[in-house]
């Protein structure tokens, strides 16, 4: 039996002064603080999805995403695996809007994030795939109300030139 894969991304824009852009989400099936993104849609690029999602989000127009690893869970309770794309970019343009219906968007210190009580649900644990560069793909299990064991880090393998 084949499983249905769902494709998201999420970006993480920072400023070059130790500050990132968050997002401090509001709906309910995956409140607190996390980094902007979303769905890929039928068609669409990985790229060109979190562009999407970034400005729509943001307001912000980016350039230079640069791949920080990808964050794969599979939900028990359904047939689906989940894969959600990563990047980073400091190459901006614009002014972030300072919310919209998925929530409240501010600047934030890198130490501060980190520390926060209020990061989304397993958040913490996609920050050094973003911030570290040392792990390239996070797995979880998921039996639709919780995480299931210890998430597994992964590391690709560096090419000798």
């Amino acid at each position: 039996m084949e499983s249905r894969v769902k494709l998201y991304n999420m970006t993480m824009v920072y400023d070059g002064h130790g500050r990132v852009l968050v997002l401090d989400r509001v709906k309910s099936d995956w409140p607190g603080l996390t980094f902007p993104g979303g769905h890929v849609e039928p068609g669409e690029s990985l790229v060109a999805s979190a562009i999407r999602e970034i400005y729509e989000e943001t307001g912000l127009s980016v350039r230079g995403l640069e791949p920080c690893g990808v964050v794969h869970w599979a939900a028990k309770n359904e047939d689906c695996r989940y894969l959600e794309f990563l990047y980073r970019t400091s190459d901006f343009s614009g002014t972030p809007v300072s919310g919209t219906d998925e929530g409240n968007i501010f600047w934030m210190e890198t130490e501060a994030l980190r520390a926060s009580p209020r990061l989304s649900a397993n958040f913490d644990r996609y920050l050094p795939l973003f911030l570290e560069g040392d792990f390239s793909e996070l797995f979880f299990e998921w039996d639709g109300a919780s995480w299931d064991g210890v998430p597994q880090y992964f590391r690709f393998r560096k090419r000798k030139h």
